[in-house]
């Protein structure tokens, strides 16, 4: 049956009602979207599981978004500064009511958004989320001196995450691989910018405008509701919110047309690390390219892998070493990260890395093995459904990527027409030595 939704306009109110769902399909839910005048987009699950409801706010911004010179880590401090409170709820009175609910709420940034969640019982309590929550959106509220309050707070953030090694050869591989998209700095942005946040609150409300607004935001709400009560509440309490109608555009990525490198000598002992980086394609949900990959990452470089095996488990060069072909709104890079045992093996595995790469681009991989690999990823995937806040965890990264909570049975759908042959072309198209980049980190001998 066609999973194309009817779309109808009723009460100002775009609705997406999909028909019934597949029995193949690995989102088993029955869901309705429907999108506000302002361009709010409401996704909203009712599950039959007592009690407990996961109300997601997922604001399509992370550092893609900081294109600007000298204006990264914008996205990272709003997610600060959305925990401070307004003028109509203060941060105390909000602790108040949080505690009150028995509620649990956080948040956190990434490469392409920004997710804020609060996990509460009873629905009698569902008008007082969504008053709460969109006044918090709505009226975020901070001064200039707030920002220089917590601009110190985020430099030490930035100086905690790069203590580690596993984060400074992630931001040392961006930064060497990328010349122009904006992927080429971390969630948490340069220093100097951070260094430079106390003079930015002018363009912190810009960047506020541009992005914290309803055309940029989707509602994800998952559990014991009723999706018409939800719909009226949201109605009142979100609909006043101002649209943006800001469009970005992001700057796009040259070609890799040579190899490169970049070295970084950690200040004391660590053992010794290795990341080789690729461009890759974005994410997709039409497009073959990333479905081919994330299987065939599975298969070749995963830890039931022959490399691993060798690597890690026979000749024991490395501690650990993993395969990440992460989804991204933008094309991103397909990584291969090692930590290793002595310095001088680094070479090596490099080398080890490479020949399993040539092998992948040179001979086909078999049918079984793909078929195993995809019903255990089927498996895993239906097993992070079993709860109402595994359901909205899981629907939010594909939410912020296309809006669309189809798109997790179409990506499936992707899966199952991946063959051998495809994967064997998706290598050759993307891990090319000319498209690769090697960092290394070391800093001598490890206690």
């Amino acid at each position: 049956m066609s999973k194309i939704p009817f779309l109808l306009l009723v009460f100002g109110m775009l609705v997406l009602t999909p028909a019934a769902l597949s029995s193949s399909d690995i989102f088993p839910y029955e869901y309705k979207v429907e999108e506000l005048e302002n361009g709010l987009r409401i996704v909203s699950i009712p599950l039959e599981n007592p009690h407990i409801i996961s109300f997601y706010t997922i604001i399509r911004t992370g550092s893609r978004n900081e294109i600007e010179p000298g204006k990264s880590g914008f996205a990272h401090f709003f997610e600060h500064m959305m925990f401070k409170g307004t003028k109509t709820v203060p941060r105390e009175a909000y602790d108040d009511y949080l505690t009150r609910l028995g509620a649990g709420t956080n948040g956190y940034t990434s490469d392409d958004l920004t997710v804020y969640f609060t996990v509460f019982a009873g629905r009698e309590n569902l008008e007082e989320v969504v008053r709460t929550e969109s006044d918090r959106f709505i009226n975020i509220y901070y001064d200039e001196e707030m920002l220089k309050t917590e601009a110190p707070v985020i430099e030490g953030e930035y100086y905690a995450s790069v203590s580690s090694p596993a984060r400074r050869i992630n931001e040392l591989l961006r930064q060497t691989a990328f010349e122009k998209h904006s992927y080429k700095h971390s969630t948490l942005g340069y220093l100097e910018d951070i260094q430079d946040l106390p003079n930015q609150f002018e363009y912190s409300q810009l960047f506020r405008k541009r992005f914290y607004a309803p055309d940029n935001t989707i509602l994800l709400v998952v559990g014991d509701f009723d999706h018409d009560e939800l719909l009226a509440h949201v109605r009142t309490h979100y609909g006043d919110w101002e649209r943006s109608n800001y469009t970005l555009v992001t700057p796009e990525e040259p070609p890799q047309t040579q190899a490169k490198r970049s070295h970084f000598d950690w200040p004391s002992a660590t053992l010794p690390r290795l990341a080789i980086g690729f461009h890759g394609p974005a994410f997709s949900d039409e497009q073959i390219d990333l479905a081919a990959l994330d299987l065939l990452s599975e298969i070749a470089f995963s830890n039931r892998s022959a490399l691993y095996q060798k690597l890690v488990i026979e000749e024991q060069k490395c501690l650990s070493f993993y395969a990440s072909f992460s989804d991204h709104r933008d094309p991103y890079l397909l990584t291969f990260n090692a930590v290793v045992k002595k310095e001088e093996d680094l070479p090596y595995v490099e080398e080890e890395i490479f020949k399993a790469i040539e092998q992948v681009k040179n001979e086909l991989l078999a049918d079984d093995i793909l078929a195993d690999v995809r019903s255990n990823l089927k498996y895993s995937f239906g097993s992070a459904l079993g709860t109402t806040d595994g359901v909205a965890g899981m629907l939010a990264s594909f939410l912020s990527l296309t809006g669309d909570p189809a798109t997790l049975n179409k990506v499936f759908r992707l899966y199952e027409q991946v063959t051998p042959q495809i994967m064997l072309e998706m290598a050759q198209r993307f891990l090319r030595k000319t498209n690769s980049t090697v960092v290394t980190l070391s800093g001598g001998k490890a206690q």
